[in-house]
């Protein structure tokens, strides 16, 4: 703890986000002096925005699986998870005076699924806890030694101990995620990746007819059999929407690193739909091949299979005539439909991002180019999917980089 006869350590906190604001409460809790700085009007906008289709806090699977989930970069956001990891994130909800419970897919959320009123306990804490909060203040790098700001009023020299950065990645833009930090690092020595889409959708280049008759149609029983982000072949059920230029939704945000990688790798990837996941290849053929009548093939997979609309619009998008017209490829069709996908969409579309801070280059939190310098959160050069990853990593990195800073300075006391 910070020694009793010496003024408290001073820390600013970079970033009003989840990883800042946990940061923030971490080293105010071991009793330094904190003052977060944020570039927007206000914090946690989008902590806000993505409560709004119901606050996924965290998941509740297994810990092991839960930590597989940060794919080629888990060994590295592990040693956080493990001093705070979901069950001790559903630990602070309650301890913040709200309930949480498990969802059918084991995702968890606040029992009335709002982001706001976990925000407003938490900043209430905050602020009970000394930490000062200064609104509109952009970071623009160091002048001589001191943070500088660029206020309303202008700019601004302040003095810390340590900085902890939570400048979050590049999705988002509007509300504050812009990665306009990227080059404020890297002309420190700081080595970073470029930054790139992550739980994002792809264009496919949909023909007119098709885009017109079924842009933001979901598609609610499907799988994908794709290969994942180690070249192995994966299938996986869930639902997508088709959009005006191509596919986005939770299962394609599940497949996205993969797919991204694969696109920058070979100029496209290609994934498989299975239009009838309930039933095998060979109910699907049998139904495919008995005899129909005068009734049209569309009509006899409505009636046999369920497949019409969408489903129906993507056979004929897919295939050429003579393939719909062949059963036996129809019924491989139904089962194994490729698409191809062309480009993912822009970052700033994207549910969050890739790249950023390289792990190499940061020992615990703190920058190795610059010490006492730490960084948490989405500028860390890792990416996980939808369902709680994210915040919950955002959150342990913030609680690590927030009691890294207070120790590193308290190592330097006792050092003199």
């Amino acid at each position: 703890m910070t020694h009793s006869s010496l003024p408290p350590f001073h820390i600013a906190v970079i970033g009003g986000g989840p990883a800042g604001l946990m940061a923030a409460q971490a080293a105010s809790g071991l009793g330094a002096r904190v003052e977060l700085f944020d570039a927007m009007p206000s914090v946690g906008r989008k902590f806000l925005l993505a409560g709004r289709g119901g606050m996924n806090i965290t998941h509740a699977e297994g810990y092991q699986p839960f930590v597989s989930r940060y794919g080629r970069q888990a060994h590295r956001v592990k040693p956080a998870l493990d001093q705070f990891g979901p069950q001790k994130v559903r630990d602070w909800v309650h301890s913040l005076g709200v309930e949480t419970f498990v969802g059918s897919s084991n995702r968890v959320f606040p029992t009335d699924m709002k982001a706001a009123p976990l925000l407003r306990a938490w900043l209430h804490r905050l602020r009970e806890a000394g930490v000062q909060f200064h609104m509109r203040h952009r970071w623009t790098g160091w002048r001589d030694g001191q943070l500088a700001f660029a206020t309303p009023d202008g700019e601004r020299l302040h003095s810390f101990d340590a900085v902890i950065l939570a400048l979050g990645g590049g999705s988002w833009a509007r509300l504050g995620s812009d990665g306009a930090w990227l080059p404020l690092l890297q002309g420190e020595g700081v080595a970073v990746e470029a930054l790139a889409p992550a739980n994002c959708g792809f264009d496919v280049d949909w023909s007119a007819h098709f885009s017109s008759r079924h842009a933001g149609e979901p598609l609610t029983t499907v799988a994908i059999t794709a290969h994942d982000i180690d070249g192995l072949r994966i299938k996986r059920q869930g639902q997508f929407v088709i959009t005006a230029g191509g596919v986005e939704g939770s299962l394609i945000y599940a497949l996205s690193a993969a797919l991204r990688e694969q696109i920058a790798r070979d100029g496209s990837a290609t994934i498989w739909l299975d239009l009838a996941p309930d039933h095998s290849h060979e109910r699907v053929f049998e139904e495919v091949t008995r005899p129909r009548g005068a009734r049209s093939m569309s009509s006899h997979l409505n009636s046999r299979l369920g497949i019409k609309g969408v489903k129906s619009g993507l056979l004929r998008e897919c295939l050429s005539a003579a393939d719909f017209a062949d059963e036996a490829k129809l019924a491989a069709a139904i089962k194994l439909l490729p698409v191809t996908l062309q480009r993912p969409r822009p970052i700033d579309e994207a549910i969050s991002s890739a790249g950023g801070v390289v792990f190499d280059g940061v020992d615990g939190s703190m920058l190795r180019a610059m010490p006492g310098v730490f960084v948490a959160g989405e500028m860390l050069d890792w990416e996980a999917p939808t369902g709680g990853y994210l915040l919950t990593a955002c959150l342990a990195q913030g609680k690590a980089a927030g009691e890294q800073a207070v120790s590193w300075l308290e190592e330097k006391v006792n050092a003199r």
